[in-house]
C-alpha cells in the first residue's frame, strides 16, 4: 500500500515484487506505526459501515471525515497512510462475505477472490466489477504513486483509491495469481466486511 511521510509520521508498504514481501514488513518494523491522536474517538458513528451512502451523504472535508472515522481510518483513507503489516482486521480472514469502503459504503472486492499473498496485508486478485476484457473494472482508481521511487526495490508503484469517494485503499502489482496476475494489496483500515449470512469465520 501506499507509503510515505505524513505530519503523524512514516509509513511504508508491501513492495512492489512478492520476492521482496519481507523487506517492507522489516521496514515497517523499524519506522514504527502511525501514531494515532488519542483525542480522537475510537469508534466514531460511520453510516458507511452498515450501508453504501447516497452521494450527499459523502462528507467533503476532512473535518466531516474526522467526524465519521476513527484516527487510523483517517490516515489510511485520507491522508495515503499504511496501517502495520500482519495487523489488519482482515489480512488473515476467510469469512465469505462482500468488502465495501470504509469511507462511502461502494461494494470494492469479493471474498471470492482474496487470496494469501504473505505480504501481511489483505490481497485480492480483481476488483469485484472485474469482467472478462476487463479485469480491473471501474469500481476502483488507480494512480502513479512515485513516493519511494528512490528507495530500492520498490520504485515507482500503482496507488488504487475507491472511485466514488477517493479514498485510498493501497496498492495493486502485476505479480498476483490466475486468472488475472493482478495483486491489490489493501488496507483493512480503508475496508469493512459485510459477512454473507451463514457463513463462518476463519483464518488463512
Amino acid at each position: 500500500t501506499h507509503a510515505g511521510k505524513s505530519r503523524t509520521g512514516f509509513s511504508l508498504s508491501c513492495g512492489s515484487r512478492i520476492d521482496d514481501r519481507l523487506k517492507p514488513v522489516l521496514l515497517l518494523l523499524l519506522l514504527g506505526a502511525l501514531p494515532v491522536n488519542a483525542d480522537e474517538p475510537a469508534e466514531p458513528q460511520n453510516p458507511a459501515v452498515d450501508r453504501r451512502l447516497a452521494a450527499d451523504e459523502i462528507p467533503q472535508s476532512n473535518i466531516e471525515w474526522r467526524k465519521r472515522l476513527t484516527a487510523e481510518q483517517f490516515e489510511v483513507t485520507r491522508r495515503k497512510g499504511t496501517e502495520r503489516a500482519f495487523t489488519g482486521k482482515y489480512w488473515n480472514t476467510k469469512t465469505p462475505g462482500t468488502y465495501r469502503c470504509i469511507c462511502c459504503g461502494e461494494p470494492l472486492f469479493r471474498s471470492g477472490e482474496k487470496f494469501d499473498s504473505g505480504c501481511g496485508w489483505p490481497s485480492f486478485y480483481a476488483p469485484i466489477d472485474a469482467k472478462q476484457g476487463d479485469v480491473k473494472g471501474k469500481a476502483i482508481e488507480e494512480h502513479e504513486d512515485a513516493s519511494l521511487a528512490g528507495i530500492a526495490g520498490f520504485g515507482v508503484r500503482t496507488e488504487v483509491t475507491c472511485r466514488r469517494c477517493g479514498a485510498h485503499l493501497g496498492h495493486v502489482f502485476n505479480d498476483g495469481p490466475p486468472p488475472t496476475g493482478l495483486r491489490y494489496c489493501i488496507n483493512s483500515a480503508s475496508i469493512t466486511l459485510d459477512a454473507e449470512k451463514g457463513g463462518s469465520g476463519g483464518k488463512e
